[in-house]
């Protein structure tokens, strides 16, 4: 076991089954790289491929970002949720095009919103060809395996000790290869369920798979029970438009358009007397998780006149929009739910 090289197997392995034609590796752009790796922080690469171009597309350098409001961006980061990261995105993307130059150092992009130190040790290795060390959700996978590491990883003690390791395996030729392997290594073979110790290079020095602990390793702690929560999605509608309100910018789903959704009933009954508005029969129904709860999300549905539309959107700060004009402005995932169901039930 001591002539063994864990870079060296990762490379020969990563040079045969590693992904070499991502859209951010095929042009040598740091801001690309930067683009995905804020879009992969806690979404999968096949999810990230469906949005990538057409960001760039939009958006095709940093000052083109920069300059762009909040209300330009939002629609094309809806629907990859998390949309914290995008809004820190847009806000670093002002901050270097201020300072008219992208960071060049570990602490200078860390210094920007939305860059903890596993991103900005990608941006130097991935984005600028210079020396760098990751430890994502992938890393800590393999390590953990490989080593047998049995430590609960979300205590920051285990954590920095995880990071002496992945700092003494990393090496610094081809360092920016040595990054994707690993990345790609987690994703398509040491998977967190059913990992394909078959196929794997470090199969006879992994010790978790020596020991028959590659199932339980990574340590997770025993999950906690997702409280459900239930809400009314009001769908206002008058022709082929419905009511709808732009989110608070922090928060959740902050900037998107949203149908307006009501937690208490007695807050839902003070809207319907108020405005003199009476629902109409609907059994439409969907669910949506987050990570901390899942809301389950009942239609209410009410028909108004065209008169009526001026002053139901100043009392309740809307703007009528067709579902179709909603989602073009950017509209959150459970919304899109809302409406495809819907158009379900009225297609019956």
């Amino acid at each position: 076991m001591s002539d063994f090289s864990f870079s060296d197997a990762l490379l020969t392995w990563y040079d045969q089954h590693g992904r070499h034609d991502l859209p951010w590796q095929v042009a040598d752009d740091p801001y690309k790289v930067w683009v995905s790796e804020i879009m992969l922080q806690q979404t999968q690469v096949k999810t990230v491929l469906q949005y990538f171009e057409r960001f760039i597309t939009r958006f095709p350098t940093v000052q083109a970002l920069a300059q762009a409001s909040w209300d330009d961006v939002a629609p094309y980061w809806a629907g990859l949720g998390y949309y914290a990261r995008a809004r820190n995105l847009h806000k670093a993307a002002a901050i270097v095009h201020q300072h008219g130059a992208l960071p060049q150092t570990l602490e200078q992009w860390i210094a920007l919103p939305g860059i903890g130190r596993s991103t900005a040790g990608a941006m130097m290795s991935l984005g600028l060809r210079q020396y760098g060390v990751i430890l994502d959700g992938n890393v800590k996978r393999v390590l953990a395996r490989f080593l047998a590491i049995e430590d609960d990883l979300s205590k920051p003690q285990h954590e920095r000790a995880l990071w002496q390791i992945a700092e003494s395996l990393c090496p610094k030729p081809r360092n920016h290869d040595y990054t994707q392997a690993i990345m790609d290594f987690g994703a398509t073979l040491c998977t967190p369920k059913k990992p394909l110790c078959s196929d794997c290079p470090m199969q006879h020095h992994c010790l978790a798979y020596q020991q028959g602990l590659e199932q339980q390793l990574p340590f997770k702690k025993a999950k906690k029970t997702v409280p459900v929560k239930t809400a009314h999605v009001l769908i206002i509608q008058s022709g082929d438009e419905w009511l709808w309100q732009q989110r608070a910018a922090h928060g959740l789903w902050g900037g998107l358009y949203c149908l307006p959704v009501i937690e208490q009933a007695t807050e839902l009954q003070q809207i319907e007397q108020h405005n003199t508005l009476r629902a109409q029969v609907s059994s439409l129904q969907i669910s949506h998780s987050f990570t901390h709860f899942t809301w389950l999300l009942q239609e209410k549905l009410f028909h108004v006149e065209h008169e009526q539309k001026q002053q139901l959107g100043i009392e309740l700060n809307g703007i009528w929009l067709s579902p179709e004009a909603a989602i073009a402005k950017g509209v959150p995932t459970a919304m899109k739910k809302m409406i495809i169901a819907k158009q379900k039930t009225e297609a019956l």
